[in-house]
C-alpha cells in the first residue's frame, strides 16, 4: 500500500471548488459524465461509469472532503482527504491519498494530476 500527498493550484474561489467537487451537477460539467454524489456522511458515492467507488465520511463545507475509496477487499481502507484553501490564485487543495493498493498506484496518480484536479482547473480557466 502506498500514499500520495499534492498540492493543486485551481483558479476559483474554495466554495466553487467544493462545489466542483460535492455537488453532482457541478461535477457533470467538468467529468462530462453522470456521477451519484451526495454531501451525507455515510453515503455512498460513485463517478467515470463506476470505475471510483466509495463512501462519503466528512464534509466542512468548502473547506474539507473526506471519502473512503473502494478496492476490492483490502484490510486497510483508502481514505481520501482533500483540504481547500484560499489562494491569491483561487485555491490550493491539498490532496492525501492513503492505502492505495501498489498495482493501482501510478494510474491513481495519473488520475489525481489528469482526470480529476487536471479537469476541475480546466473548468475553471478562463480564456
Amino acid at each position: 500500500m502506498k500514499n500520495f500527498k499534492s498540492y493543486f493550484i485551481i483558479p476559483a474561489p474554495p466554495e466553487d471548488v467544493y462545489a466542483a467537487i460535492t455537488n453532482p451537477l457541478t461535477i457533470q460539467l467538468w467529468t462530462g459524465e453522470s456521477v451519484e454524489m451526495s454531501t451525507i456522511p455515510g453515503s455512498e458515492f460513485s463517478m467515470w461509469e463506476a470505475s471510483i467507488n466509495g463512501k462519503n465520511l466528512e464534509f466542512e463545507e468548502n473547506k474539507k472532503i473526506v471519502q473512503q475509496w473502494y478496492f476490492g477487499e483490502q484490510e486497510e481502507p483508502s481514505i481520501v482527504t482533500i483540504k481547500l484553501h484560499p489562494h491569491k490564485q483561487g485555491t490550493s487543495a491539498e490532496l492525501l491519498h492513503t492505502n492505495i493498493p501498489d498495482g493501482d498506484f501510478d494510474d491513481i496518480v495519473d488520475g489525481w494530476k489528469e482526470s480529476y484536479f487536471g479537469a476541475i482547473i480546466d473548468f475553471y480557466l478562463v480564456d
